[in-house]
């Protein structure tokens, strides 16, 4: 990029974020330089949201067009509702997830932001515009393939559109707010909607259909959980034990992995003792959390543990490091 350019773009950020400045022109070279990267980071974000948002939207059209179409197979959610209606009318898919979709990117807009509810929209738009315009062939007219393929293929879409910063279904937002509003769980909500949608899909359409539609979401589903949160499910470990210094060695040479130590206070019974101990926390993925049980056997088979689930994780020291032989 030419110097002038990168420079001009880097002081238009500053100034834009710069509030009762006296000087707008003059930057000293820290804040350029701070300008400079938060400028690529942007730029690398939105090029990597918009990459993620692009590979979704043609993934969730091909699970459309090469399975779910041309068996008048439907899923959950606001796409469910969309190739219900499609189904049973001579409404064109792609009009029906504009129309379907337009109440949630709203709703967003109203409780999450306006650049979720921008990226939604564009998703959404492109999503209808793939389906309308490009071809994708007919895969199988076997309806457990085409149940279970549709279905990933859906599920994947919507799962990359989600990393991207947006979503291809409106089900979820509605869920957030109902969820807020009635303090129920979004799970529940959704379950509740796409009970609603299956029902509807039994008396309208057929039995058949609905029993295999609801494989297609419970793929779908499954597809989108594995996206978001990864092919490594995280555990986060918690030891508290009066062997912390060799817990702790233990894991870093043997499992090769970081950890936190930090201080705390020991009590039980009814008075409760109180004495200083170190607790040291480490995440492990679950392949990892047999071998870390028998290594803490040989340690402190007393110790207390506490494991729970982690959906993701970032930065720190979370990509296993080499053991040293």
């Amino acid at each position: 990029m030419n110097p002038l350019l990168t420079q001009v773009i880097i002081q238009t950020t500053l100034r834009h974020k710069r509030k009762n400045a006296g000087d707008n022109n003059r930057y000293s070279d820290y804040e350029l330089a701070k300008g400079m990267r938060e400028f690529k980071i942007n730029i690398f974000r939105y090029l990597k949201d918009f990459i993620l948002i692009t590979v979704g939207i043609f993934s969730a059209a091909f699970g459309f067009k090469g399975f779910l179409l041309t068996n008048n197979f439907i899923d959950g959610g606001a796409t469910g509702i969309s190739l219900l209606i499609s189904a049973l009318s001579s409404i064109p898919l792609y009009l029906l997830l504009i129309c379907v979709n337009i109440p949630f990117i709203i709703l967003g807009y109203k409780i999450i932001g306006k650049a979720f509810a921008i990226k939604t929209m564009l998703a959404i738009s492109g999503l209808a515009l793939v389906v309308a315009t490009v071809t994708f062939p007919n895969v199988t007219n076997d309806n457990l393939l085409v149940a279970v393929f549709g279905g990933f293929f859906l599920g994947a879409g919507i799962g990359l559109s989600v990393r991207g910063g947006a979503v291809i279904d409106g089900t979820e937002v509605l869920a957030i707010y109902l969820s807020r509003k009635f303090g129920t769980t979004i799970g529940d909500i959704i379950i509740v909607i796409n009970i609603m949608i299956f029902s509807a899909a039994a008396y309208f359409l057929s039995i058949e259909i609905a029993l295999y539609s609801m494989i297609t979401y419970l793929s779908a589903s499954k597809t989108l959980d594995f996206i978001i949160e990864g092919i490594e499910e995280y555990t986060g470990v918690t030891i508290i034990s009066p062997q912390s210094q060799r817990i702790k060695q233990m894991i870093i040479d043997n499992l090769g992995r970081g950890v936190t130590v930090y201080n705390g206070k020991s009590g039980f019974g009814n008075k409760g003792e109180r004495k200083d101990i170190e607790i040291v926390y480490t995440v492990l993925t679950r392949l990892e959390v047999n071998r870390f049980n028998n290594e803490l056997e040989k340690i402190d088979s007393n110790a207390f543990v506490v494991m729970s689930s982690i959906r993701d994780t970032k930065g720190g020291m979370i990509k296993k490091r080499p053991l040293k032989h």
